[in-house]
This record gives structure tokens, sequence and C-alpha cells, in this order.
């Protein structure tokens, strides 16, 4: 193992937003998941699950669902006096939440409640914490396996972009719409295709400024 080869891979993944016409396999995606799925979790409780939206017809359903709860909020936002800030949801914000449209591929990464033998035997009878907590770790498991994901596809000569837009705007729509059923949770969906291009490398915050080392 090469720690030259993965930091690479690491520095050199970029947020992808525009793709070739080239469609992404079932095998690819296949190859993907059994990358995301050796993610670490938390007591190996694999908080996660993909649905690949490989029709594009159904990315696009997926495209207008967000569009339509957008307005909806820039509706109620207007209504409220608010008409600067749903001007810039819709302008702003729309694109940017809506920039999976012309991905042949839509990876739809679901988190699932914690579930161990140490919440059945321990945390759930004594009442550690509240059960919302328990859905807030399977979304950390899944957003690991997320990033495998990412870096798996990077390897592999594909690009992705990450977006939650979909889920602040509407997720309950778009569990609906593909049949996911209510106790999962959609952590993000993730735009995957052939690059049609190479975004610049975006600044990092330098490692002096986010790390704290106590001796």
């Amino acid at each position: 193992m090469s720690y030259s080869i993965i930091k690479a891979n690491m520095h050199e993944r970029r947020s992808v937003r525009k793709y070739t016409e080239q469609p992404v396999s079932a095998d690819d995606i296949r190859e993907l998941i059994d990358c995301a799925r050796y993610a670490p979790s938390d007591t190996n409780s694999q908080t996660w699950e993909f649905v690949a939206v490989l029709n594009r017809g159904k990315i696009a359903r997926i495209e207008e669902l967000t569009w339509e709860a957008l307005h909806r909020r820039a509706a109620e936002a207007t209504a409220r006096g608010l008409e600067k800030e749903a001007r810039m949801l819709t302008r702003s914000f729309g694109p940017y939440a809506t920039a999976f449209r012309d991905a042949p591929a839509l990876i739809v990464c679901l988190a699932t409640p914690y579930e161990s033998k140490f919440r059945d035997k321990i945390f759930d009878p004594i009442g550690l914490v509240p059960d919302e907590v328990w859905r807030e770790e399977g979304i950390k498991s899944s957003c690991l396996a997320a990033q495998n994901l990412m870096l798996a596809a990077h390897a592999r000569g594909l690009a992705t972009c990450p977006m939650t837009g979909p889920v602040l705007l509407a997720e309950e729509e778009l569990k609906s719409f593909l049949s996911i059923r209510d106790e999962a949770q959609v952590n993000m969906v993730i735009a995957l295709g052939y690059p049609a291009e190479t975004p610049a490398k975006l600044p990092r915050k330098p490692v002096e400024d986010i790390l704290t080392i106590i001796d």
C-alpha cells in the first residue's frame, strides 16, 4: 500500500457537476458499494444502504421534485415578506441543489437507525440517550461509507458530487418516489458519472488552523 497514492487520490478528488453522456454500469455501482461497505461504523452496525438510480427519466423527476419543493418554500418566504431571500433561494441555491440533473447515475445514500447488542442490552434499558440520537448515529456511519464510495469512484476514473439539497427540500417526496421505507433517512445524494470537466482545487483551511495537539 502506498501512502502517496492514497493521499493523491484524496487531494485530487473533486465535486464535479458536468458529466459526459457515457453511462455508468451496474457493475461499476456494485464495485463502489463494495468499497463503501468497508467503512468503519459504530460497533460494526453498518447503518447504511444505497439506492442507485440509473434511469435518466427518474433522475429528471427527482430534480423536478426538488424544484417543486424549493418553489413552495420560496412562495412561503415571499408571503412572510422575505422577497430577497426567496429570490436567492430560487436563483442561487436552486441550481446548486439540483446539480445532479445531467449525471447518468444518482446514488441515494440512506442511513438506518443504530442497532447493536450494546443498545439492546445496555443503552436502551438505562435510557442512555433519546431515540433521536440513534438516528444521528446512523447518519455518522453512513457519511463514512459515502466518503469511501466517492474516493473509490475517483480511483476508477469516475466523478462524484455529494448534495444535501434534495434532502433538505424534499426528503419525504424523494422517499415516496423511490419507495424508501419510513425508518430509513436520506443522508445525501451523490451524482455519479464520467467527468466532462476538472474543477480547480478549492482552498482548504491550513492544518495549523484545524489541529490542536495536546502533549
